[in-house]
């Protein structure tokens, strides 16, 4: 396995606890400060909330969720490595609400029929497909829910939603999206699985 990296919760009941995750290519977690910025925007508390994050990497923002009150974390990486380590912490921690998938990104997209309260969307700067990726994510965005997107560069709204936030740091533009009044995304749809390494 690669050298392990590390980084540091920064809110909630597991304030200050470290995560640890492999050393894997393309793996950029959000920065303490944009991620104290998103929490900030979304509030502290995030009790009973279920959040999506399909490009999961070291599972921060997951983690974060979890620590501020989130009932269910759904955490997406295709890389087996990423996967273990997300469940490790996971038992480490004692997140009951964490389910873990390995599989693409999109590819699970295109089969989850949930609504989420939070979807993170923060994936390798290298290929967003922000055409497909933004409306996809964005149908699993609850009525109420928000889309939150890190990206290279300022990211266009994809139909029925808002900017209400956005922010740079440093190469790191990221953005909070909400739901244009009336839009509206539709049933809750059903569990699509388990947890799972690959």
């Amino acid at each position: 396995m690669p050298q392990a990296q590390q980084i540091r919760i920064i809110g909630g009941r597991w304030r200050g606890r470290r995560i640890r995750f492999p050393a894997v290519a393309d793996i950029r977690p959000t920065p303490d400060r944009v991620r104290e910025t998103l929490f900030n925007w979304l509030g502290q508390d995030l009790d009973g909330a279920r959040t999506l994050d399909p490009f999961a990497g070291s599972g921060a923002l997951s983690f974060e969720a979890l620590s501020r009150g989130a009932a269910l974390a759904v955490a997406v990486d295709r890389k087996p490595e990423l996967v273990r380590a997300l469940i490790a912490t996971g038992q480490m921690l004692g997140a009951v609400g964490l389910e873990t998938h390995c599989v693409d990104a999109r590819a699970f997209l295109a089969r989850e029929s949930r609504l989420f309260d939070v979807v993170f969307l923060d994936p390798p700067f290298a290929e967003p497909r922000w055409e497909t990726l933004l409306p996809t994510a964005a149908a699993r965005v609850a009525p109420d829910g928000a889309l939150y997107v890190e990206a290279a560069a300022p990211v266009t709204a994809p139909a029925g939603f808002t900017i209400v936030r956005g922010d740079k740091a440093g190469q790191v533009h990221y953005h909070l999206l909400r739901r244009l009044s009336g839009a509206d995304a539709g049933g809750s749809g059903q569990p699509s699985g388990e947890n799972g390494a690959c």
